[in-house]
């Protein structure tokens, strides 16, 4: 069950915490799709905000397409992308709006059944088609600010799919696929609103994955001393944004956190020498440990070095194979 943490004293306001706890928590499929949010008297006696702070809260998350309102029923996280059922630009789909839905949702169970996609093809042929042609082409699209996430989805994806993927600003999504006709969007869900708007009206589908919901590394937060020094390297610099706020909500001010991107060389040197506990995404793992080993002469104890798992959730990756036939 997930439990949200607010630290009333700090600089970071109470609403932003607790959205991108939300946030996070949509975003790693800890609340998946059809989930009912906490109602605001749920969680203002966990956190002790005031229900208006946390109806404005819910605002926002609707507001970014996260969630969505039942009347009298309360706030449901919101299906996106493929899962959603995407409509693609047909004439046939025009005339039968209820047939792609349908399609899909029988192609699934036949999947989990252990059904072959030949033996499928046999069965549902066009859409079948469909989907081989969107398996040529893999796209992974984040915000050009935090290119550093889209690089760990790229590492991750190509060594788990055994395909090329390519690596696209969001801003630039359009004109890539102005470019083609088929092919199959990536995203994780903080981007999926936006990535959805841009390929739909080009028949491109867009699958969002969700990532690791790193309860190890929260753990081992939750565990240190207080006023330890926890370090935390990454390809992204958005994704050390969220550690911040996670963090910070979970300890407050008795935990001293460093974080760096690990092209950061000097901050990364810093790092290593004032942490006592480094959490390292994989990417960044050996050069975090190569710095280390750099800095030993100048260290009374080396800092533990943990390495996280995946970005991607694994549960999230096989699917994403048996979405592309790879699996």
């Amino acid at each position: 069950m997930v439990q949200h943490h607010i630290q009333p004293d700090s600089e970071i306001p109470a609403s932003k915490q607790l959205f991108d706890q939300i946030q996070f928590a949509i975003a790693s499929r800890q609340y998946p799709p059809g989930h009912k949010l906490p109602s605001t008297r749920q969680l203002a006696m966990e956190t002790g905000l005031h229900r208006n702070t946390i109806s404005k809260v819910y605002r926002q998350l609707e507001e970014t397409g996260l969630v969505e309102s039942m009347a009298g029923s309360g706030i449901y996280v919101k299906a996106q992308g493929h899962e959603g059922g995407t409509q693609r630009q047909s004439p046939i789909l025009q005339q039968y709006p209820q047939a792609s839905g349908i399609v899909q949702q029988s192609l699934d169970e036949l999947l989990s059944q252990g059904c072959s996609l030949n033996e499928a093809r046999e069965l549902f042929l066009a859409e079948i088609d469909w989907r081989l042609r969107c398996s040529a082409r893999v796209l992974v699209t984040v915000e050009s600010r935090d290119m550093g996430a889209g690089e760990l989805m790229v590492q991750e994806l190509e060594s788990a799919l055994g395909i090329p993927v390519q690596l696209v600003p969001l801003e630039e999504l359009e004109q890539t696929l102005e470019r083609t006709n088929s092919g199959t969007v990536v995203t994780s869900r903080y981007f999926i609103q936006k990535a959805e708007a841009i390929a739909a009206p080009k028949s491109v589908r867009v699958i969002p994955v969700d990532i690791h919901d790193y309860g190890q590394e929260i753990e081992i937060v939750k565990s240190l001393p207080k006023d330890s020094c926890l370090g935390c390297v990454s390809l992204s610099g958005g994704i050390l944004r969220i550690v911040d706020v996670i963090i910070h909500s979970l300890r407050g001010d008795d935990l001293l956190l460093i974080t760096a991107q690990v092209n950061d060389k000097y901050k990364l040197n810093a790092l290593v020498r004032s942490a006592r506990t480094i959490i390292s995404d994989q990417a960044s793992y050996d050069t975090v440990k190569r710095a280390i080993l750099d800095a030993r002469d100048d260290l009374i104890r080396p800092p533990k070095l943990v390495c996280s798992e995946n970005y991607i959730g694994t549960k999230s990756i096989n699917l994403l194979k048996r979405e592309l036939g790879l699996g």
